[in-house]
């Protein structure tokens, strides 16, 4: 993490709301939301329309018209509501799903029937097995996995359900706010399951949290020290739930001088864009997206090499890492991303590039890796999918 504490900024920019997380000149992360964007997290009462077992999955309606995708997979324990559930998926068949999956060009929306719902510190499931079922964020340490399975009440809670407990818990000194976000899901999440076989079909039980609120949740609270925003809705909506949990929240009302201005935003989004990004050593990247992987190139540029070459292209690859590291979470990129290094010749310098990269690679939110060098010695990477890329939700006209 970084040492230093940045902010969430909430805001406007012609015409579209933005979520960033920025700190001093940098964007750590960055989301455009559209007006619909609530609807993930939302449960329905679903009716299985279709079975593809060819490719294993199901599709599933959740009223008017809005055909999803359900893996099969991912339905062992489907709550059905209008027959008795045997383990199977049959078309009229009446499900709770979960959207997960925003609908991606010519890809369906994606639901699930693990239905979940999320807080700052924990998440709640509604599968669990008849022992405590209590998982912990892999980027807390061995000390914390054992105190938080140890949490009494939750080890209750876990009875029933699954939980998830979130990174951002890590930061707690004491259990009891933890323990009472679960308890608060829990019972929203048991009244959702109550009065699902009450409802008809196409009912939604449960509305998710409009796109800023999933992103304050889903960043760090190591990483910023307080939520901005122009906005006096925003402002409204969040202030109480947030003060709750700690987080100061703040309405920026100069009126002479927008916050979007004084943050320079325009110009920061504009580098997300740009295909070439510029290294302070003189060197530079090009960052070039396509349907199958990410390709990204490292050049030196108007680097001065000095007497020793290799010292010198291995300080541009170390500083060119972190510019990577910094770009694929702040465009949100993922899947196969291939690092084209400027060859070094020797192998201890290569091995220090690679852990160096894996080092910055943890800081990120979402889970990366750097898989190996190929044989053409290009850095293979890879990062899960999480949502569109910044690019092309900046390009969803939507």
């Amino acid at each position: 993490m970084t040492s230093q504490k940045g902010k969430i900024l909430i805001t406007t920019l012609n015409d579209r709301l933005y979520s960033l997380l920025i700190c001093g000149t940098q964007i750590l992360s960055i989301q455009t939301h559209r007006a619909n964007d609530h609807m993930i997290g939302n449960i329905y009462i679903g009716k299985v329309q279709n079975i593809s077992q060819n490719i294993g999955a199901a599709f599933v309606d959740i009223g008017s018209g809005c055909l999803t995708f359900l893996p099969l997979s991912e339905a062992k324990h489907a709550f059905v509501t209008n027959r008795k559930p045997d383990g199977c998926l049959k078309p009229g068949d009446e499900l709770l799903v979960q959207l997960v999956k925003e609908p991606m060009k010519t890809k369906l929306a994606g639901v699930t029937t693990d239905i979940t719902l999320s807080g700052n510190y924990i998440v709640v499931g509604m599968k669990s097995s008849s022992k405590a079922n209590i998982q912990v964020s892999s980027k807390l340490g061995k000390k914390q996995h054992t105190r938080f399975r140890s949490i009494g009440p939750l080890q209750q809670i876990a009875g029933r359900h699954r939980l998830i407990i979130r990174t951002n818990a890590g930061a707690l000194q004491e259990d009891a706010p933890l323990i009472q976000e679960a308890e608060q899901l829990v019972a929203q999440l048991e009244h959702i399951q109550q009065v699902a076989g009450q409802r008809t079909c196409y009912s939604c039980l449960y509305h998710g949290k409009p796109g800023y609120m999933h992103f304050i949740e889903n960043a760090y609270t190591s990483e910023y020290d307080e939520v901005v925003t122009d906005i006096p809705g925003v402002y409204a909506e969040i202030k109480d739930s947030l003060a709750q949990l700690g987080i100061p929240v703040r309405l920026y009302e100069d009126s002479t001088l927008p916050l979007y201005k004084l943050y320079s935003l325009e110009a920061r989004i504009k580098e997300l864009l740009d295909k070439k990004v510029w290294l302070k050593s003189g060197g530079y990247l090009v960052i070039e997206p396509t349907e199958a992987l990410i390709s990204i190139d490292v050049n030196s540029g108007k680097c001065e090499q000095g007497k020793n070459t290799e010292e010198t292209f291995l300080c541009l690859n170390l500083e060119a890492a972190e510019k990577i590291a910094a770009h694929l979470r702040a465009r949100n990129l993922s899947g196969i991303i291939l690092v084209d290094f400027i060859n070094l010749k020797e192998k201890s310098h290569e091995k220090q590039l690679m852990e160096h990269m894996r080092s910055l690679l943890k800081r990120d939110n979402v889970t990366a890796d750097v898989v190996d060098m190929t044989g053409l010695g290009l850095m293979e990477i890879t990062r899960k999918k999480v949502n569109p890329s910044f690019y092309e939700q900046y390009h969803d006209k939507r």
